[in-house]
């Protein structure tokens, strides 16, 4: 705690001293929340969010579970995160998964199997501004680096460390029993309550659905403000920014400050995301029982093994090795 009292005095100070330079990182941070995060994102968390209220999620998945399910062997619900997670971009996974455990569509153990590997940089936004931003001709080697190594550390982790999902069909059967029965409780003692119409119970879900979204959207901008506003601190000690620092604090920001000075280590900051998308994931699972710890330390393998992964490239193929 003296360490985190410290660090956010300096920062105050630094603040104080030069305004110009604070403003400069805040706008940045604010900037790109505004025009990236919340366009990305914000649509999909609202329909997500009805998805889930409206208990719409395993119809949703069916696409896709003849491919994930013979691989992976999990149910409907958990199809549906693991889309989510790689097709929607950080930190729609780990939002979806908050999602779905809070309402008892998944259990505890699914959720935590969800988090190991499906929260990621979505591919639009890799493929649209990382890879040009970095100046990179070729796409597969790279989405295969980005999403490839997860899904099979995913497949790796359902067969090893949790192979005990066999799950009942409806992780919420039980407590949908319970619900039942207490609303026949409720129906002795108190007097009937009109049942909802469809159209008012898909205006009260999607009410709800976009408090939740905005609430989500807000808390993430405060942090993409305050990671690049720690990008201060070095810069007032060395007089100029630490450009290769800014990436492990928040990763949109740094790669516009690194640019495309150090492409192999951009990679690897993004596969592990910054500190930002840390406490962004924090964020969206800190009302439940869920660990960020497990969270943290399964990106810290995910980076380790992208890291194998490139020197591989650059052992067996050196002539297209970061082209």
């Amino acid at each position: 705690m003296i360490f985190l009292t410290v660090l956010l005095l300096l920062l105050a100070g630094c603040m104080l001293i030069n305004s110009q330079v604070s403003l400069s990182y805040a706008n940045l941070g604010l900037e790109l929340w505004f025009q990236k995060m919340i366009p990305a994102l914000g649509p999909f968390m609202i329909l997500s969010g009805i998805m889930v209220r409206l208990n719409l999620t395993e119809k949703a998945a069916l696409a896709a579970c003849p491919v994930v399910k013979p691989l992976y062997r999990v149910r409907e619900n958990v199809v549906y995160a693991m889309v989510c997670g790689f097709l929607c971009g950080f930190p729609m996974g780990a939002k979806v998964v908050e999602d779905l455990y809070t309402r008892q569509r998944i259990t505890r153990r699914e959720a935590e199997y969800l988090l190991a590997f499906c929260n990621n940089i979505g591919p639009i936004y890799f493929v649209s501004f990382v890879l040009p931003l970095l100046g990179r001709k070729l796409v597969a080697p790279y989405l295969l680096g980005m999403y490839g190594i997860p899904l099979l550390y995913g497949l790796l982790l359902r067969w090893t460390v949790y192979r005990d999902l066999n799950a009942p069909r409806h992780s919420g059967e039980s407590s949908s029993r319970r619900k039942k029965s207490a609303e026949l409780v409720c129906c002795e003692t108190l007097p009937a309550r009109r049942a909802p119409s469809l159209g008012e119970k898909l205006l009260e879900e999607t009410d709800s659905a976009i408090h939740a979204s905005v609430q989500s959207l807000l808390s993430l901008g405060g942090y993409m403000i305050l990671f690049n506003l720690l990008n201060l601190l070095p810069h007032m000690a060395l007089g100029r920014p630490l450009t290769v620092l800014a990436p492990v604090l928040e990763i949109t920001g740094g790669l516009k400050l690194l640019g495309d000075a150090l492409p192999l280590y951009s990679f690897l900051a993004l596969s592990f995301g910054g500190f930002c998308c840390l406490a962004q994931t924090y964020s969206c699972i800190r009302n439940t029982d869920l660990s960020i710890r497990s969270y943290l330390f399964h990106k810290v393998v995910l980076t380790l093994l992208t890291g194998i992964y490139y020197l591989g490239w650059a052992l067996l193929l050196p002539s297209s090795f970061l082209l």
